[in-house]
């Protein structure tokens, strides 16, 4: 892996955002993967969508080979400054470390509501 020259805040990368200059960020690292946009195999518009946030996720559930992994080395151009990418409202349950949107919770806590509430009803007959 190349050596890491620098610290990058998140409106810099951001501005790395198209199919000729693009950048991303993976597990706190910042990838310029502009000459690789061509070449890989789910597409350069994939990589492309991955700009302007935090694409460890997306990254992740793909299940790269080995042979990506060691490959992103060379793409490699610094560190991300983790603190000054913005925060995206979402909960991460402790116990099985899926993440669920707001909107998830607020369907899970009306149906419990509603469940609640019919329990009340049938129980008052």
């Amino acid at each position: 892996m190349a050596s890491l020259q620098k610290t990058l805040l998140f409106e810099e990368v951001a501005k790395h955002n198209k199919s000729d200059d693009c950048w991303i960020i993976i597990s706190g690292k910042v990838y310029n993967v502009t000459s690789f946009m061509d070449d890989h195999p789910g597409g350069g518009e994939v990589m492309r969508k991955a700009t302007g946030r935090d694409a460890t996720v997306d990254y992740g559930d793909v299940g790269h080979s080995d042979a990506a992994n060691e490959m992103m080395g060379k793409f490699c151009i610094g560190e991300m400054d983790m603190s000054t990418i913005p925060v995206k409202q979402s909960y991460i349950s402790s116990t099985t470390k899926k993440i669920y949107k707001p909107q998830f919770i607020i369907k899970v806590l009306l149906v419990g509501m509603l469940a609640a509430a019919l329990r009340v009803l049938l129980v008052s007959f």
